[in-house]
């Protein structure tokens, strides 16, 4: 082999290993199932505030890191969650849907509310590859206006920020 034939070799590899190792953490935000237990549940209020959590964290976490997040499709989570709080317990399944979304990681979380004064995020990341629960987040949400809820959101997206961090440096 020639040395120009070397050189170009050793370029090809380098760009390889580059794009590889800028390549982005692909992470996927499911929808948060909603687990209204109080004596009046599943209000409107509190459905709509529910859903604007998976928005909310996708947005919060490509802002303090270069993560790509990975859209999911409500029907397709919908199709993947056999009843509430199936993906949540079963985080196997959750990892296949993560890799057919094409993500390293995907988020599986619920909203309990188990008060009118309180309720909490109950949050698994789930590596993707290992099909396994790497860390489960519980974050406390006191009160229901927006303010609380994107605290709790910025503190939960800090907590996986750090986690995934870690377990990239790896």
């Amino acid at each position: 082999m020639n040395i120009n034939k070397f050189a170009l070799l050793i370029l090809v590899f380098s760009a390889l290993l580059t794009d590889a190792a800028n390549a982005a953490t692909r992470i996927a935000v499911l929808d948060f199932e909603l687990n209204d237990i109080t004596s009046l549940p599943n209000t409107q209020a509190e459905r709509q505030r529910t859903a604007s959590m998976a928005p909310l964290l996708s947005k919060a976490l490509s802002q303090i890191d270069d993560y790509e997040i990975v859209p999911v499709d409500a029907d397709r989570q919908k199709a993947a969650n056999s009843s509430v709080g199936y993906l949540f317990r079963f985080h196997d399944v959750a990892a296949q849907l993560g890799r057919q979304l094409g993500a390293d990681w995907i988020i599986v979380s619920q909203h309990s509310k188990p008060s009118f004064l309180y309720s909490y995020l109950w949050v698994y990341l789930i590596d993707v590859k290992k099909q396994t629960a790497i860390a489960r987040y519980d974050i406390e949400l006191k009160g229901n206006h927006e303010k609380v809820t994107q605290r709790g959101i910025d503190s939960l997206a800090r907590k996986i920020q750090a986690t995934v961090s870690k377990l990239n440096e790896k």
